[in-house]
Order: C-alpha cells, then structure tokens, then sequence
C-alpha cells in the first residue's frame, strides 16, 4: 500500500510539474514571442511591446491576419521607426513608403498583402504604434 501511495504522489508531482510549465513561442530569431503576439508571425515586434486589446481589431492570424493591431513600447518612436526599417526586410516585407514625421508612416507589401505602420509618440520616451494589414489589390506584389 505504501508502494501505491509513493507512486500515486509521484504522478501527482510529475503531472503538475508539467501543468506548471508555460510553451516559450520563438519569433524568427529565436526571441521569445509573448502571447498576445503569437497570432501575428509575419510581423516583427520589439521587446516590451504591450498589446492595447481595446483598440486592436483584427480578423485571422498566421500570415493572413486583416485588421488594426495597436500595441505601446517603451521605446521612443524613431528607435522603433528604425527597428521596422531594419526587421521587416528580413521578414521579406518590401517597403514602399515611409515618411519619418511627429506620425510616421511605413507602408510595406508581400504577396498578396499591404501593410501600413503609424508610429506616433506616446509620453516622452514611448510610442504607440498602429499596425494595419490588408489585402494588396494593387496588382504590385514581392
């Protein structure tokens, strides 16, 4: 009886250390991947990006999401302007436009989607950055 007794806490232990652990997501660089992110791999994120879910608005996931994400990080907006000029490419996102402004704005196709990104400056140091993915209609694709 014993012997059962031992066995049965050792499954108890073994299970809810499993239980416990949380699944680490990866982006393409190996980087951890926070959940609220994990629907959207086709789109470089900066770390301590936080996602704003009141004024995300988004239909699908993978790399056919349409929509408005919005999310803040505590990074100043021309920092995350040059981290978007940086990391899309090796996404293969091809930019079309950008204008580094107070409200910046980048426009970037791949296949058969478009992609706009606001950066605006959020307080000092922080930005809000509004991501828009649609459908690429132009007839122009990367």
């Amino acid at each position: 009886m014993l012997k059962n007794n031992i066995l049965a806490l050792t499954l108890v232990l073994i299970l809810s250390a499993c239980a416990s652990e949380k699944p680490v997501l990866s982006g393409v660089d190996g980087s951890a991947i926070p959940p609220a992110f994990a629907h959207f791999p086709d789109i470089p994120f900066p770390a301590d990006a936080f996602i704003d879910l009141d004024e995300t608005r988004a239909l699908g996931s993978g790399d056919n999401w349409i929509g408005s994400l919005v999310y803040t990080t505590p990074f100043n907006a021309s920092s995350i302007f040059d981290f978007y000029v940086s990391e899309m490419p090796k996404l293969n996102w091809v930019e079309v436009a950008t204008v580094r402004a107070k409200i910046s704005h980048m426009t970037y196709i791949r296949g058969n989607r478009a992609l706009q990104i606001l950066i605006e400056i959020d307080n000092g140091d922080s930005s809000v950055v509004t991501i828009t993915a649609i459908p690429n209609t132009s007839g122009v694709s990367k």
